[in-house]
């Protein structure tokens, strides 16, 4: 006669099953945000056309690349920006990137005026303006890194130091411009997915496949990292190169949008820290498509409401970025660890 079934005993023969489906959770979430977000971009792109449906079609399909571009590259960028540095308050624009485009910008106009910025638009400008970024951050990896005291916290308050100065040279630039030249400049400097060449959108995606690519294939790795430079160098990995090779994909990701789409301070830290909370993992593979979902969301939903239930006109990227740091100063002030 078998023994009868005790409590003991049941958890003995369900835990397989609670283990596989806590693991299929953060999966059927990701799909239902990835649902939420292919409706949110449908909405946008097919409802209430009015007019000609080419020309309707012409202007929304570049916001819907650059919605798809803007959304991939800062939840890649600030992921992995988390992960090498250990902290989840923290954006790629420490850095200096967005200083640094604003400077680049403002130097153009100061020396050849507003119009340059017009006459100078295209694919060599977008990729000379990536380069200058993508140059900058491997030339302060590698001082940093190479020198006898080089570590993350150094490299953090130096890039900190040096945004703040390509801010003050942006901002005593300014102040001795024309007024037109001015209003120009200012569009520049404000996120703009709706003012997006098509012509950029193939090399944009381009850049996106290889980026995602790279970041899949080493995304154990990546994982790894989370661990601490001890325990990653314990199971063989080099823990100061992968850190530069993930530094400097963050570089080319961030660099690539600013150009693009122009600076999003916020975006990136509040899609992140979304996907962190909806998964409730540190799992790579799972935590970037969920921030790619959210950001779709956002952008593409965002978006629609802006333009058909409020019709409003103005950057949707500056009502974003304003969330965005109120929700920074929330966590930053929640005195609990992040």
């Amino acid at each position: 006669m078998s023994a009868p079934e005790t409590t003991a005993t049941r958890p003995l023969v369900r835990a397989p099953l609670d283990r596989r489906d806590r693991a299929a959770r953060p999966w059927l979430r990701i799909l239902i945000a990835w649902s939420l977000a292919v409706a949110a971009l449908s909405a946008y792109l097919f409802a209430f056309v009015v007019g000609p449906v080419e020309f309707a079609f012409s202007l929304r399909f570049p916001t819907a690349g650059a919605i798809l571009v803007a959304a991939f590259t800062q939840a890649l960028a600030t992921v992995l920006f988390h992960t090498v540095t250990d902290n989840r308050i923290l954006t790629p624009s420490i850095m200096g990137f967005d200083s640094l485009f604003v400077l680049l910008q403002t130097v153009l106009v100061t020396l050849f005026g507003g119009l340059v910025l017009t006459e100078l638009e295209g694919i060599p400008m977008l990729l000379a303006q990536t380069a200058v970024m993508v140059l900058f951050a491997v030339l302060l990896y590698r001082w940093l890194f190479s020198g006898t005291f080089g570590s993350m916290h150094v490299l953090l308050l130096v890039g900190v130091v040096i945004g703040m100065a390509f801010r003050s040279a942006s901002t005593f630039l300014e102040r001795l411009l024309h007024p037109t030249d001015y209003d120009l400049l200012s569009v520049e400097l404000f996120g703009r997915i709706t003012d997006v060449d098509a012509s950029y959108l193939p090399l944009a995606f381009a850049v996106c496949l290889v980026a995602g690519v790279v970041a899949w294939r080493r995304r154990h790795i990546l994982d790894a990292l989370l661990l601490g430079r001890d325990a990653a160098l314990g199971i063989g990995i080099d823990h100061r190169r992968e850190m530069t090779a993930a530094l400097v994909l963050i570089a080319v990701l961030v660099s690539f949008s600013t150009a693009l789409v122009g600076p999003l301070t916020f975006f990136g830290f509040v899609i992140a820290t979304l996907a962190y909370q909806l998964t409730g993992t540190y799992r790579h593979a799972a935590v970037v498509p969920m921030a790619t979902a959210l950001g779709v969301i956002a952008l593409a939903g965002g978006q629609f409401l802006l333009q058909h239930v409020f019709y409003a006109a103005g950057f949707l990227t500056t009502i974003i970025e304003f969330v965005g740091g109120i929700c920074f100063l929330y966590l930053l002030l929640r005195r609990r660890s992040l």
